[in-house]
């Protein structure tokens, strides 16, 4: 490395420490507690599932503060079953922190969805790019309509946010929560760069109760029922739709997870 970038590295990391040491004056100027305060722990209300895209910062776009979201981000903002890291943030976040509400939240001018559209080869991205392929292939004759380029990426953006939240629905960890008394709501929501403001998808995971034989709490038992159907020569018959046992125990202030707004 060159001495002139040793040099600019070493001043724009001082820059990030005087704006470090900033802030604390700052804050400390506004309530001297402050730092003691929040060391004392954290309870946060929501679980923000983000983009990694540096334009989209989670609390400053939420108006939140330390303390009160819990954050996880990754390019273009999946829900993937097998990503161990994102399972365990969920599972941090509704087993042990209790958040109220999780959100799913995209942005149009997504580069990943951008890149997953083109059908251009980017390396090692790909394989990631490929979980919103699939979201093309799910939505593909509402995608193939849209002849505006600007437009078809705004709604596949949109499409990936909602098949995300169902994703959020699919897992055992929201399954699980399901059957307790005031389960986390799930929403997806979408960041406009240009105005930036949030809009929300009013996302519906009714759909994903057609499907409790397979990704509710059922799906053994059902498994097991079909199996033994199949060595029958039967056609067993879906399961019936579970409703979780929160739902009896809804209340106006906590709605469990039906209509997800």
């Amino acid at each position: 490395m060159k001495a002139s970038d040793n040099a600019a590295s070493s001043s724009s990391m001082n820059e990030i420490l005087q704006n470090n040491r900033k802030w604390v004056d700052d804050k400390k100027a506004a309530d001297p507690e402050y730092f003691h305060n929040l060391a004392k722990g954290q309870k946060p209300r929501y679980l923000f599932i983000g983009c990694s895209d540096s334009r989209v910062p989670a609390s400053a776009i939420t108006g939140t503060g330390p303390g009160e979201m819990f954050v996880h981000r990754n390019i273009a903002n999946l829900v993937v079953h097998s990503d161990m890291n994102l399972l365990a943030v969920l599972q941090y976040a509704v087993e042990v922190l209790e958040v109220k509400d999780i959100m799913v939240v995209g942005h149009y001018g997504c580069g990943g969805v951008a890149a997953a559209a083109s059908n251009k080869q980017y390396g090692l991205i790909d394989n990631w790019l490929t979980h919103i392929k699939d979201v093309v292939r799910l939505h593909e004759t509402e995608f193939l309509r849209i002849t505006d380029k600007e437009q078809q990426l705004r709604r596949l953006v949109e499409m990936n946010v909602i098949e995300q939240v169902r994703n959020l629905a699919k897992t055992n960890i929201i399954q699980n929560a399901l059957q307790r008394p005031n389960p986390p709501r799930l929403h997806g929501l979408v960041y406009d760069i240009h105005d930036g403001l949030l809009k929300d998808l009013n996302v519906e995971t009714d759909t994903i109760n057609e499907f409790m034989h397979i990704y509710g709490v059922e799906a053994v038992e059902h498994a097991e029922e079909a199996a033994e159907a199949a060595q029958d020569g039967k056609v067993a018959e879906p399961a019936a739709e579970s409703k979780p046992a929160s739902k009896a125990k809804k209340t106006e202030e906590e709605p469990a997870l039906h209509k997800v707004s």
